[in-house]
């Protein structure tokens, strides 16, 4: 063989060992690029499922938290009612309510926040008690039906909530539940004196006030002696209370209410 051929020979074998090196490393880049685009899919696929799933478990947590609230505020409102909210302890709370005291903690820092959470509570279901009792439909009926229609949801929004009595009378209870309450009594009263106003459109206010602070009154001061007593022993105070709104109500408003003189007319020349 001559030294032309040889060489020739060289390079032919030179470029065949490239031609193989090219082709397998196109072969590795192509399973390179192949492997990272399914990853990057898979990961993308992984992620979009992520964040299909995300937000249920937030839900779910949301869920279970709210139950948890709603479980320790119902030991707690027991909890009020038997030992007084001055004497209760977030410990007696967390063992009426089946939990540890950290369990409790993680949702409420103190008695005094979980007394301000069932007082609100209480206090927006109270107003829509009170503001069905005093539909415009019960205050157009005659005195005695009047005072069923108002006075029997509120007598029993008390008796089925007794924790909402125990806070709102209380002396040591927090002080935003007690502003609360008093802006609710005043926002009561001024409706009694509406009341009081369609029926003695001819009263001053001064004397529409006056009535109406005392039949508020009095509603209270029976309301006491009700939730002091319980079965018939309640009934038969209810209905005192009942009997005695109308004997104070029916010479004012009643059906044989005194009417106002007339005006007298005096003929002039």
């Amino acid at each position: 063989m001559t030294v032309p051929e040889a060489k020739a020979n060289k390079t032919a074998a030179e470029a065949a060992v490239e031609a193989a090196t090219a082709g397998a490393a196109g072969a590795e880049g192509a399973a390179g690029a192949e492997g990272a685009a399914g990853a990057e899919g898979a990961a993308g696929a992984e992620g979009a499922a992520d964040r299909t799933a995300g937000p249920a478990r937030p839900r779910r947590r949301q869920a279970r938290g709210e139950a948890r609230i709603a479980q320790l505020l119902r030991a707690a409102a027991d909890v009020f009612c038997t030992s007084g909210y001055t004497a209760s302890s977030t410990n007696a709370i967390a063992r009426e309510a089946g939990v540890s005291p950290g369990t409790l903690y993680q949702f409420f820092p103190n008695k005094e926040a979980i007394a301000v959470e069932l007082g609100d509570r209480l206090l927006d279901r109270w107003r829509d008690t009170y503001g069905a009792a005093f539909a415009q439909s019960h205050t157009e009926l005659p005195l005695d039906r009047m005072l069923d229609a108002i006075l029997d949801p509120l007598i029993a929004f008390n008796c089925e909530n007794p924790a909402f009595f125990v806070l709102m009378h209380g002396s040591e209870i927090p002080g935003r539940i007690t502003e609360a309450h008093d802006t609710l009594h005043a926002t009561m009263l001024t409706r009694v004196e509406s009341v009081l106003a369609d029926y003695l459109p001819d009263l001053p206010a001064p004397d529409i006030h006056r009535i109406a602070e005392m039949a508020f009154m009095v509603f209270k001061a029976g309301l006491d002696l009700i939730m002091a007593t319980d079965g018939e022993e309640r009934t038969a105070y209810i209905q005192e209370l009942k009997t005695v709104m109308y004997r104070y109500l029916d010479p004012l408003v009643g059906d044989e209410a005194a009417c106002p003189a007339p005006t007298e007319r005096i003929d002039t020349p």
